[in-house]
């Protein structure tokens, strides 16, 4: 391997802002892609600089670092008609526009492929949306945790008695924006082989309601009804849930059959695995309250590092980690998931790295653009614009650039 990345060649023109769309631009850059983050300094550029608790110098943020390094920043007004016109010069140097937007701006901002195929035939636009591009709530404004609502997975989350509940992370945002890659990269390579581009819809309302898979399938074709059971259970498998031990929680997954007598069997109670009440999946699922009785009182009577000696490598079970266990478990840190990078204010910064591994390949984590950082440099490399003209376009406010302090 010569060290290269997958993607060095391509260019993205990423107009977005806050979690979604950025992680997914990220991951782009991380596997060589140039990604020219467009952004509206008259409001402060991407809404996410600022977003607290932890803030940084220069409308800064360790929130914004999480899902903009490696990208290239360019403060230009493209609600401008000035702004549009240099980003229609832009258009014929990229090879796709990506944008995470309410589903009625693509159009109204003049970003699909109707308007600018004819300055790039080639050009994919790929937009990410709340409610998506066509539907009576295309125009709306939406966010990870209104989507967990709508589409019913917060009746589905939390305890029993408990009120709907959001998960404890924006996965709604985070993989709809990894489904959009996955438009975005099938069009770039239809565009390659046709010489034609198009446009790429794609809702994180959509998204969401994939993730509800087979429960959706059972609600339009079974009459399924949800219901919540305690501790994280499995709606169908019996044992696969979470368990209270002597001094933490863990989480045991008997999704097939071959693995309960073996948990049961570390246990130090193989007999559960013959009794006719246990023996097959049905007969678990039916006598779900009396086994799961017999294996909390049995869970409670061990530590978690104790389950793990006797649980590990035998069946699928994982310790309820909380956020700064799971960042020092040997797993992860083996898994090259926590990486380095400097910054100016920082100084050397950790953040997670890429879910996916490329071996051979050189990769490099950049910190997150200063806000303008490199309007000068594409425009003047890209679009040949001189320092005069870019000062007469600074005056008028259409662009504007921004020296990042010494590090």
């Amino acid at each position: 391997m010569d060290g290269r990345l997958p993607l060095e060649g391509l260019r993205i023109l990423a107009v977005e802002q806050f979690g979604a769309g950025p992680l997914a631009s990220q991951l782009l850059a991380d596997m060589g892609a140039e990604v020219l983050k467009i952004e509206d300094h008259a409001v402060g550029g991407d809404s996410a600089r600022p977003v607290p608790p932890y803030a940084l110098p220069d409308n800064d943020s360790y929130y914004f670092q999480s899902f903009n390094r490696n990208k290239k920043s360019v403060a230009l007004r493209i609600r401008t008609p000035e702004g549009k016109a240099i980003l229609r010069r832009l258009v014929p140097k990229a090879d796709a526009l990506y944008a995470n937007c309410r589903g009625d701006a693509p159009e109204k901002l003049e970003l699909t492929y109707k308007h600018l195929s004819p300055y790039n035939e080639k050009i994919v636009c790929c937009f990410l949306s709340g409610y998506g591009m066509t539907g009576p709530r295309a125009p709306e404004p939406a966010y990870d945790y209104l989507m967990q609502a709508y589409a019913g997975i917060m009746d589905l989350t939390g305890e029993p008695d408990g009120p709907p509940t959001k998960a404890g992370v924006s996965f709604v945002d985070f993989s709809g924006g990894f489904i959009s890659l996955v438009g975005l990269l099938a069009a770039l390579w239809e565009a390659n082989r046709t010489g034609k581009g198009r446009d790429v819809d794609v809702a994180l309302m959509d998204g969401a309601l994939v993730q509800l898979a087979y429960m959706a399938t059972w609600a339009l074709n079974c009459g399924y009804v949800p219901q919540k059971f305690s501790r994280s259970a499995h709606p169908s498998m019996v044992p696969a849930q979470n368990f209270e031990t002597k001094d933490g929680w863990i989480s045991v997954l008997c999704l097939k059959q071959s693995f309960f007598p073996i948990l049961v069997e570390r246990m130090g109670m193989p007999a559960l695995a013959e009794d006719p009440r246990f023996k097959l999946a049905q007969d678990r699922f039916e006598n779900r309250v009396v086994l799961l009785d017999i294996l909390e009182r049995a869970f409670q009577e061990k530590t978690n590092a104790e389950w793990t000696d006797l649980l590990q490598g035998h069946v699928p079970f994982a310790p309820v980690n909380t956020v700064a266990q799971a960042m020092e478990d040997p797993q992860i840190l083996a898994r090259d998931m926590i990486v380095e990078m400097e910054h100016p204010a920082a100084g050397t910064m950790k953040v997670l790295g890429p879910p996916i591994r490329l071996p051979g390949a050189d990769m490099k984590y950049k910190r997150a653009p200063y806000l303008g950082e490199h309007t000068r440099e594409v425009l003047g490399d890209l679009l040949g614009m001189e320092d005069d003209e870019l000062e007469v376009l600074r005056e008028k406010n259409i662009v504007s650039w921004n020296t990042p302090p010494e590090g």
